[in-house]
């Protein structure tokens, strides 16, 4: 089969369409004909050699995709029927940039009629960090006032439409060009990074401070963002852009510091404030799969009652895998990039 291969660490161009051989279903296991492959920026980190547990090349990125289930024969015993034809959606440890995968059925979702490939493909790794972060972890309440990063992005948006769903206060940062799409999605405060710092914005709002900050970014961001937390306040940290360079390379110095610029958080000083810091790293939830199996079926219901919609910011064959990861690092993108497989 064909599959986007990462054939060491570096910038886009490494990735190359090769021939790899086809998976064959572990015991445990279901077989998906792939259809479509949600992007994430972690897979932009993986193939730069810096994403946390990242195989070493040559490998098939991915971490989020959608198709039909070719082969249920190897499914456990006990586990949610998905006959061969049943449209899903999954998340995976790595290995999603190919025709077909094999997958854990714990970790694919049953797709509704109505859905496409490309919006399901768009949905688990998102929508899910959104809503485990925002209702099941930080059990926002109708009022509270949240602050979302990089809110014309593919999580940013989710959690947009959430948080609106949930009659939630919206401060949302992007860049210049993307601030007539945050007041068009409903963010209540827009924020310029370019132009402003988001604490001052955010501290001249809302003097007590704020419930929550969804904060992918790291760094010195990490910091700013806790400080504009109030009593109760929630941080939630699931990524670490700060290390990644618009070029898409790899650079030492940019990440080295970016650690140095992660503050330190101290229990009792968390324990004064009454704050919380929250991480989020849904890779490393399979034992809660059961969770976010109720989650996602939520979603979907939102779906299908209008509440929440991907969107797809730029669709891209698996073919131009390179260009897509391109397009991404330039931050150009609104909403969710995906890869389509024929």
């Amino acid at each position: 089969m064909r599959a986007m291969v990462v054939t060491k660490f570096g910038p886009p161009d490494v990735l190359a369409m090769q021939d790899v051989q086809e998976p064959k279903p572990a015991r445990g296991q279901v077989l998906v004909r792939v259809k479509a492959v949600g992007i994430n920026f972690a897979d932009l980190l993986g193939r730069m050699g810096i994403y946390p547990g990242v195989p070493k090349p040559p490998f098939v990125p991915g971490l989020e995709f959608a198709g039909v289930v070719e082969d249920d024969s190897r499914a456990p015993t006990g586990s949610p029927p998905l006959p061969p034809g049943t449209p899903v959606a999954g998340m995976t440890h790595f290995n999603a940039y190919a025709e077909r995968i094999a997958a854990h059925p714990g970790m694919l979702f049953r797709v509704p009629a109505g859905i496409s490939h490309e919006e399901a493909a768009a949905m688990p790794v998102n929508y899910l960090t959104a809503y485990h972060s925002m209702f099941y972890l930080g059990n926002l309440q109708p009022g509270d006032r949240i602050l979302i990063h990089g809110a014309a992005g593919g999580v940013g948006v989710a959690a947009v439409q959430l948080a609106k769903a949930r009659g939630l206060v919206i401060f949302g940062t992007a860049g210049t060009a993307k601030q007539d799409y945050l007041r068009q999605m409903g963010v209540h405060c827009p924020i310029d990074y370019t132009k402003s710092e988001f604490r001052e914005v955010v501290r001249k709002e809302a003097q007590d401070g704020i419930e929550m900050v969804m904060d992918p970014i790291g760094g010195k961001s990490f910091a700013e963002s806790y400080r504009c937390l109030g009593p109760t306040g929630r941080l939630v940290v699931y990524g670490f852009s700060a290390a990644a360079a618009e070029d898409g390379k790899k650079n030492l110095l940019r990440g080295a510091k970016a650690m140095l610029e992660t503050p330190t958080f101290k229990p009792m000083d968390l324990m004064a404030r009454n704050i919380s810091v929250i991480g989020v790293h849904l890779g490393r939830l399979e034992a809660k799969a059961g969770v976010l199996r109720k989650q996602m079926d939520e979603l979907f219901r939102m779906y299908q009652e209008g509440t929440v919609r991907p969107v797809i910011g730029k669709s891209f064959p698996l073919a131009a895998a390179a260009e897509a990861h391109r397009y991404i690092h330039e931050r150009r993108n609104i909403g969710k990039v995906v890869l389509t497989v024929a």
